[in-house]
């Protein structure tokens, strides 16, 4: 196809904002292949040439109105500036450890566009909550003089607040973990920003892989891994001996007190570390004037337990306020308003990193956590509370530094302290490698062996990941993935609870099992909305008041004597296998269950 436009998109496709030179470039290959469509080709190429103009129009305004940018000279991390953006400049990857309160995570997306990035594409930011992500655009915004939502854009899920004009992206890591299933090469980012790698969540560990391939492809791609109580030297080795700046230093400083329970009374069952913390935000509120408490503690329910006794002390002198991750979006929002009383927040660790809250100058940390841990040999998932490790219990005594010297209370011995692992272990490392390795063929993400993983997850639970798909049906014997196994994939909950939603499907006995699988989903069925009590609990008092009428066949009225007493073939993780029907409910009708009969046996089977 001889035609002079052509030569001149070839010209001015380098001059677009990156992902239109992807984009575009590709459309002008398939357009120079084609030889079907001969008599379409100049309108296309026309249309091409006006996309390509346009987006070189647009690289070139945002070039012009990059916001100006200034740092707050009392941050540590101010200090730093020249250095860091000079590494930035001259290295593909920068791992950069900063302590809490250093300011690390409002300043270096800023940093970035100092160097020069941001213009063709933008400078993507992750953080671990959507909370986070969203408080902390909205700073940056703040402090870059621009508007929030376009210069500085933020994207969790259900809610895009980014568009054309955006330097500088926040968003889970989930979120780009997504966009790289539409967007291979991440071409709408010339820097990314791992921000508290220390998590090491299956999100941020197969983005550490994911990046590492994609580094090798894209030369042009910048990376820097940040967190206060990162494992350095692991990470640089990972990205091939990667520079390390670390930061030292806090805005504010912050005293730690370490107050343990009584081990006699603890055991008696006297108290528990939710009296304790009440016992110490009392001691807090009496004695002192002004500072706003944030208090950690493992779970919903202790955080109900905790905030019910605060409540019924304090209801009139302080706000009590719940943060966890199931709260919506508004909810998780009232953190951060003024109130004319002091404020005590309740929250697990998703306070834990990247939040400064108001006020804050007292944390009380009740050194514990509910960490997800599977064990492949009985195929269960619990979610025991346990000790956080030190990485952890530093970035919780971290929040309480961030506007002024603060105070730490921690309801541990130091010897306790000194005692917990350094650093957290890998989610890959405990996680149902089931799950892992369905999204790793759903994502295209290569072989779980040979996946880079920072630390990879030993063989033998790799061995028992593929044994669960491939009796579920979701892998063949060559460990490809199935017609089934690419419908589970499109459910995000465990494997083995889709595998039965796929099966309702076909027994018809779909509305059952939804209920039971909603019900094994959740950390515990019993869980009420803490804005929707009422409405909760007249919902409750309407069931347990109606007449009971699924214990009974509706063919014969007879009830069902065989619960869990069937044969009928299932796989060892509960789901069934293959085309099998439900068993006879046992009445005197003989028949198979339907959606009239019993649900005993399906609750029983499970």
């Amino acid at each position: 196809m001889a035609d002079q436009r052509i030569d001149e998109l070839k010209a001015l496709l380098p001059h677009c904002l990156l992902h239109d030179w992807v984009r575009l470039g590709s459309r002008l290959v398939r357009l120079l292949r084609d030889r079907h469509h001969p008599d379409k080709h100049d309108a296309l190429l026309r249309r091409i040439l006006d996309e390509v103009r346009a987006s070189i129009a647009l690289r070139e305004a945002r070039r012009i109105n990059v916001p100006r940018v200034s740092y707050p000279p009392d941050l540590p991390i101010s200090v730093r500036k020249d250095e860091i953006v000079a590494a930035i400049r001259d290295h593909q990857v920068v791992v950069i450890a900063g302590e809490t309160g250093s300011g690390k995570t409002t300043q270096i997306p800023k940093m970035c566009l100092e160097a020069g990035l941001g213009i063709e594409a933008m400078i993507g930011c992750t953080q671990p909550r959507r909370v986070a992500a969203l408080s902390i655009s909205q700073r940056i915004a703040e402090e870059l003089n621009v508007t929030w939502g376009r210069e500085v854009g933020c994207k969790i899920r259900f809610d895009d607040r980014s568009g054309a004009h955006t330097y500088i992206k926040l968003m889970t890591d989930g979120i780009l973990l997504a966009e790289t299933q539409g967007d291979p090469a991440l071409a709408e980012y010339n820097a990314l920003i791992l921000d508290e790698a220390h998590e090491r969540s299956l999100n941020i560990d197969f983005l550490l892989g994911y990046l590492k391939g994609l580094l090798a492809r894209r030369q042009d791609l910048k990376l820097i891994v940040t967190s206060a109580t990162i494992d350095t030297q692991a990470f640089s080795r990972h990205f091939d001996d990667a520079p390390i700046i670390e930061v030292s230093g806090r805005l504010y400083p912050v005293e730690v007190v370490y107050q343990p329970l009584d081990a006699a009374s603890e055991e008696r069952g006297d108290i528990s570390f939710v009296d304790a913390a009440v016992q110490a935000t009392e001691r807090i509120l009496c004695e002192t004037n002004f500072g706003d408490v944030l208090i950690f503690m493992p779970g919903e329910r202790d955080i109900r337990e905790t905030s019910d006794q605060l409540e019924s002390r304090f209801g009139g002198e302080a706000e009590v306020i719940p943060l966890f991750g199931r709260l919506s979006s508004g909810d998780q929002q009232r953190v951060f308003a003024s109130s004319p009383r002091r404020k005590i927040v309740i929250a697990t660790n998703i306070a834990e990193t990247s939040l400064t809250i108001p006020g804050i100058r007292y944390v009380i940390d009740a050194g514990l956590a509910r960490i997800s841990r599977y064990n492949p040999r009985t195929r269960t998932r619990r979610l025991p509370v346990e000790a956080v490790s030190q990485s952890s219990a530093n970035q919780r005594k971290g929040r309480a530094g961030r506007v002024e010297a603060g105070v730490c209370i921690r309801l541990y011995s130091e010897e306790d302290f000194n005692a917990r692992p350094p650093f957290t272990q890998p989610e890959i490392q405990r996680a149902n490698l089931a799950e892992v390795i369905l999204r790793m063929k759903a994502f295209s993400l290569g072989d779980i062996e040979t996946f880079p993983f920072v630390q990879a997850p030993t063989p033998a639970s790799i061995s028992h990941g593929f044994a669960l798909l491939q009796e579920l049906g979701a892998l063949d014997d060559q460990r490809e993935l199935t017609p089934l196994g690419r419908d589970l994939a499109r459910l995000p909950i465990d494997p083995t609870i889709g595998r039965m939603l796929l099966q309702s499907q076909r027994e018809h006995a779909t509305h059952e099992l939804l209920i039971i699988a909603a019900g094994l989903s959740i950390q515990d069925p019993r869980e009420r909305p803490l804005d929707q009590k009422e409405a909760a609990a007249a919902a409750h008092k309407k069931s347990t008041t109606q007449s009971p009428t699924s214990s009974r066949c509706s063919t014969s009225g007879t009830p069902s004597t065989t619960s869990g007493t069937s044969s009928a073939p299932r796989t060892r993780a509960g789901s069934f296998a293959g085309n099998t029907s439900f068993p006879t409910c046992g009445c005197a009708s003989g028949r198979t269950f339907t959606r009239n009969c019993t649900t005993r046996w399906k609750i029983s089977a499970l």
